[in-house]
């Protein structure tokens, strides 16, 4: 019997104009050394096929994410935190977008979520040389990029609408280079910048509303990522239930008439395994890597990590909680869970443990590393303001290695290289940012059973 398939398209053109073609190739260097081709290079290097037909939002965005050297904050396969097409699935489910592919609206929605920084532009809001001048802007330099939102049969292609990042600009003949992510259908080609505007402004006939381009650029500055909660052991659903559910309640019928007694309303009786929902996000690599410096992004990061640290500490709240946890004794059940019971030290230890694994590519086996000792010290890197610095030498079996923590510091003086917590107040983490911190991200909904408006 016959079995149906299709192998790639024939490309029309024109209007098109195929980049491998002599035409093509011609345009591409002429483009070049008009300075129009910057933005090209980072997006080629990151250039991917959408893995499912009607996928071709998200792989744009993938693509673009990536070229942009956006953090996704999150793991993708292994140890690694990249971005792909099944991580884009907080504005619309994953099933839906296979079936009937994606919005022009939902996808600006999860380049926002992604941590871009987005302007959305339809064609019925903007004008075609607004659109030449973004153009210009991306093509000439690799810090923003553009997705476009276009209907194939203006360029006589099969299909209807379709999404894909734009390479490059040829000012001279005023075309702009497609990035198509259907790689399986077309290739890349050059369209007049004209035809493509034409193509933007046919309406979507799934929202009724024109559609258009995203003009995407990194943020001015990276979240600055303290925490992360986590859904590895098991209990995390209680406790996820105990905060959203049962404080609210608590806070409600105890009448509470101070911050002491919010406090203790809602320490008193957290769940068993509490220290296993909320993580610390730690920085790891391996000590030949770095030596004495740190890379730009290394410093950026950690520099936010303190900035954002100094603002915890600087609220209202924080100093509520740092004298509530002064006055647990230790007979109270729940003061293990609420101090700084595991000291900088042995964190780090565990830390860099799983920081080799990662590194090995081993995490998650069944090889396991021993921390064999750490040592806390302060550096002055690069010349700029001293970074406190976890050293960990692991083993495994005849093998060792070394492993550097980068901590947010307080401006506390250091000098307790393998020392217990005493000699280190003022280190992070400690319980006191961490409660401060979770209390701050509880919903208002919380609170709302406090009859004092002022408490």
């Amino acid at each position: 019997m016959a079995m149906a398939g299709l192998y790639k398209r024939v490309l029309p053109s024109p209007p098109a104009v195929d980049f491998a073609s002599s035409d093509g190739k011609q345009l591409f260097i002429e483009a070049i050394q008009n300075g129009t081709m910057e933005g090209f290079y980072r997006l080629i290097s990151y250039f991917q096929t959408q893995s499912e037909p009607a996928y071709c939002g998200l792989a744009s965005l993938s693509m673009v994410l990536n070229a942009l050297a956006i953090d996704p904050g999150r793991k993708w396969k292994g140890p690694w935190r990249w971005f792909d097409e099944s991580m884009l699935d907080c504005c619309e489910p994953l099933e839906k977008v296979k079936e009937k592919g994606i919005s022009f609206g939902k996808l600006v929605c999860l380049a926002h979520c992604a941590g871009a920084k987005v302007q959305a532009f339809r064609t019925n809001q903007s004008s075609l040389d607004d659109f030449r001048k973004f153009v210009v802007r991306c093509s000439t330099s690799d810090d923003c990029h553009i997705i476009s939102s276009y209907h194939r049969a203006t360029f006589k292609q099969t299909g209807t609408g379709h999404f894909s990042p734009i390479g490059g600009y040829h000012a001279g003949r005023d075309m702009a280079l497609i990035l198509d992510v259907a790689r399986f259908k077309y290739p890349p080609h050059w369209v007049p910048l004209r035809l493509l505007w034409e193509a933007m402004e046919s309406v979507d006939e799934a929202t009724r509303q024109c559609r258009g381009f995203l003009l995407i650029s990194r943020p001015h500055r990276d979240p600055g990522l303290l925490y992360t909660l986590s859904c590895k052991h098991e209990s995390w659903v209680k406790v996820a239930k105990y905060l959203m559910d049962d404080v609210p309640n608590l806070v409600k019928t105890d009448d509470v008439k101070d911050v002491h007694k919010v406090l203790s309303v809602v320490f008193s009786s957290l769940p068993s395994h509490f220290g296993e929902f909320i993580k610390w996000i730690a920085e790891v690599r391996r000590r030949e890597d770095g030596g004495q410096n740190l890379s730009l992004e290394e410093n950026g990061r950690l520099s936010l990590k303190e900035e954002v640290l100094k603002q915890v500490q600087e609220t209202g709240l924080f100093k509520h909680v740092v004298a509530f946890l002064s006055s647990l004794t230790l007979c109270c059940r729940n003061a293990p869970t609420l101090s700084d019971e595991n000291n900088l030290p042995d964190i780090a230890a565990t830390v860099c443990c799983q920081g080799a694994e990662l590194l090995s590519g081993t995490f998650g086996s069944s090889e396991r590393y021993c921390c064999q000792e750490t040592c806390i010290r302060r550096l002055r890197a690069n010349g700029d303001k001293p970074i406190t610095l976890v050293s960990g030498t692991v083993v495994n079996g005849s093998s060792e290695q070394g492993v550097d923590v980068l901590v947010p510091s307080c401006p506390n003086k250091l000098n307790c290289c393998g020392s217990g917590p005493s000699n280190c107040n003022g280190i992070y983490p400690a319980g006191n940012d961490v409660l401060t911190a979770l209390l701050l991200a509880l919903p208002p909904e919380t609170w709302r059973g406090i009859k004092d408006e002022k408490l």
